[in-house]
């Protein structure tokens, strides 16, 4: 068992069970680039500040990047006796340049450290989700583009409704991810703050510059208490609910590829290169990649309760609880990157079956709306017109035929204000067009919003072909 740095009030060395019960290191040496980035920071402030000589600083800091050398080329050797990344790499440097290695600690603790590291390594993966959002909305885009005057019945209650543009209905779930993405952009706000030199909970006696730290690290500011700064995971806890709503955006997106690449629907075919077979039924093409990115939402929406309910009864500050609060954060990450990653690769390689979706709409139901508005712009209350087109549809119904099929005579039949200029609302495409209003799916409002859809992608690339932290 190796000296733990807390050991001189022990009389007793940690017991081997305890060892493999609190180790974190197994996990959380992922961060190992960030916390030798953040010690690296704390090192030329504590010279800049001299509050150590800066010929330690520049041995310590040189050391530091040799241990980062040998993580990376696979020569650093992970002692779990160690517990975690932070004292593994300590270690580490005090074997290389002895007692001034010790120095590094000074006015800071593991606790700041570790909240220093989690905020570092959040940053990065917010920047590459929103590139993934950014590169998710530009494939939706050319799809919308690319059946801008393809029409499609639109559905409430998974029952025909009102004819839609293909386009429009893709760009709902454009809408969707660009929201998602301004939620992981605001939610950088509360990341980007330095916690370090709050040291345990209460700050520190030294005279260290935060400011300076902060500019080092890329921070907009450092925290304004320190028992906060140590104690709450509220910054992760939102990157956890970030990545749950566009997790539940991704999971409906992909329950609609599996309705519509059904027989039944017959809507769209996935390229084989997204599907599989079965073991037993040679027929078979399971569309087993959307349905994995609606399993794995529940592992995401599992990792935020988890973490609520680590933080939920804890008293200030801190709690070894909050060792926890890694594992969700980097499950959830990693699953959230590479479901983007897969998603965005697989949208382009489906085919809208054109000729289907003209085929599921002949049945007119789809217009049973128009019919009502047109008898509105010729004087009734819309409550008297929808009852008058619904007995005209359970006329229909009942007699198996379409309400395209219907004469001027038999609507006459209902309602005397049915003129010859009727028969010019019954056509899907009319209908689609005179959807005009503000976010409708006229096609005209969804080659506007393509364009800006388009502007905005290349604003959002634009402000993210840095580090992705603005």
């Amino acid at each position: 068992m190796k000296e733990k740095p807390w050991q001189g009030r022990f009389e007793k060395a940690t017991h081997e069970e305890v060892e493999k019960y609190t180790e974190s290191l197994s996990f959380d040496r992922r961060l190992y680039r960030y916390d030798i980035e953040g010690s690296m920071a704390h090192c030329r402030m504590l010279a800049e500040c001299g509050i150590i000589p800066q010929d330690d600083a520049e041995r310590i800091i040189g050391a530091l990047v040799e241990i980062r050398q040998e993580i990376e080329e696979g020569r650093f050797v992970f002692d779990p006796s160690f517990e975690d990344i932070h004292m593994a790499i300590e270690h580490a440097l005090i074997k290389k340049v002895g007692d001034i290695g010790g120095k590094l600690h000074t006015a800071r603790s593991r606790n700041d450290q570790v909240c220093l590291d989690i905020r570092l390594y959040l940053r990065d993966v917010i920047g590459t989700v929103r590139k993934g959002l950014a590169d998710l909305m530009a494939v939706i885009l050319d799809l919308a583009e690319k059946y801008t005057d393809v029409i499609m019945p639109g559905f409430t209650h998974l029952q025909h409704a009102q004819p839609v543009s293909l386009s429009h209905h893709l760009m709902a779930y454009f809408e969707m991810f660009r929201r998602d993405e301004e939620r992981f952009s605001d939610c950088l706000k509360r990341v980007n703050i330095l916690p370090l030199g709050s040291a345990a909970l209460a700050g520190t006696t030294f005279p260290i510059n935060m400011e300076l730290t902060a500019h080092y690290l890329g921070f907009d500011r450092v925290t304004r208490n320190s028992m906060d700064a140590v104690s709450d995971r509220d910054f992760l806890v939102e990157f956890l609910s970030a990545s749950a709503i566009t997790m539940m955006h991704i999971s409906r997106m992909a329950e609609e590829l599996v309705l519509w690449s059904s027989p039944e629907f017959g809507f769209i075919e996935i390229s084989d290169a997204f599907c599989t077979g079965s073991s037993i039924m040679p027929q078979k093409k399971n569309p087993d990649v959307a349905e994995l990115m609606r399993g794995k939402t529940g592992r995401v929406y599992g990792n935020l309760v988890a973490l609520l309910t680590v933080i939920k009864g804890l008293p200030l500050t801190y709690n070894r609880d909050l060792q926890e609060d890694k594992e969700p954060v980097f499950d959830t990450a990693d699953t959230l990157i590479s479901t983007l990653r897969v998603l965005t690769t697989m949208l382009p390689e489906i085919e809208f079956n054109e000729e289907r979706l003209s085929e599921v709409l002949d049945d007119g139901w789809v217009l049973a709306t128009e019919l009502a508005d047109y008898l509105v712009s010729k004087g009734l209350p819309f409550r008297k017109a929808h009852h008058v087109v619904g007995k005209i549809v359970g006329r229909c119904v009942k007699e198996g035929k379409k309400l395209t099929d219907c004469t001027l005579d038999e609507l006459k039949g209902f309602d005397e204000h049915f003129g010859e200029d009727v028969f010019n609302v019954l056509d899907v495409r009319k209908a689609v067009e005179r959807r005009r209003s503000a976010g409708g799916t006229a096609f005209s409002r969804v080659i506007e919003a393509v364009k800006e859809g388009r502007e905005h992608v290349r604003r959002l690339r634009e402000s993210l072909s840095g580090d992705g932290r603005r």
